[in-house]
């Protein structure tokens, strides 16, 4: 059986990455880091409930505390006396970036991958219904696997799999339930743990790729 690593925040998109995986039969590796964001508690426990559901051949969480001390004062993700905009703006990259946080985790990825002989990683990442994150744009993404492809050994080449680049939330959501993705044990709010508060960001996105979609989110929400 092929191997393939996925990129695991607990998150529907990366959860999707994994289903999609699963759909076509690889035996897959988790990788889910805590770089003590806000709401690792629950991420984390949304990867690992996500990762026993897909029966991960193995699932590694790793331990990124060092990122609050170089990222404090940056990223409203880890830095709680910064606001978690419920706005974005065109104009500007939002403070829920964290800066090169998929270099980064991909990174570990692929040490994992040229370990493991792995074929490919999964990873989430979206360039249409997203907050303008640099490390999400498909040119960053190739890029990247250029630099994989030059630091590992010769007769490896890891494919940086990324198919929910050019999809909107709607069809991100459409595309789990096709393939039967565990939606209810997915997190995607960046200020709650119990309900997901429905104002930040993120869950806007989430909120309004469901109701595209036509389809009732599992998720509590504060508000909607």
């Amino acid at each position: 059986m092929t191997r393939a690593i996925v990129v695991l925040s607990g998150g529907m998109d990366s959860t999707t990455v994994a289903g999609i995986l699963h759909a076509k039969g690889y035996e897959i590796y988790g990788i889910t880091v805590d770089y003590l964001q806000r709401t690792s508690k629950k991420e984390l426990d949304c990867a690992k409930k996500v990762g026993e559901f897909y029966g991960f051949k193995d699932h590694l969480f790793i331990n990124l505390s060092f990122m609050k001390e170089i990222l404090k004062d940056s990223t409203s993700l880890i830095d709680e006396k910064l606001e978690i905009p419920t706005e974005s703006s065109e104009d500007e990259i939002p403070n829920t970036y964290v800066p090169f946080r998929n270099t980064i985790i991909l990174s570990l990825a692929v040490a994992w991958a040229e370990t493991l002989n792995a074929e490919l990683i999964g990873i989430g990442v979206n360039a249409l219904d997203y907050s303008g994150y640099p490390d999400c744009r498909p040119e960053y993404i190739e890029a990247f696997e250029k630099v994989a492809r030059l630091g590992t050994k010769p007769n490896y080449a890891p494919q940086i799999f990324t198919p929910l680049q050019h999809m909107s939330k709607a069809e991100i959501v459409k595309k789990a339930v096709e393939l039967g993705v565990p939606l209810d044990l997915t997190w995607s709010c960046y200020q709650n743990q119990e309900k997901a508060c429905g104002t930040c960001e993120s869950c806007q996105l989430r909120i309004k790729g469901f109701k595209e979609a036509g389809v009732t989110d599992p998720i509590p929400y504060e508000s909607t």
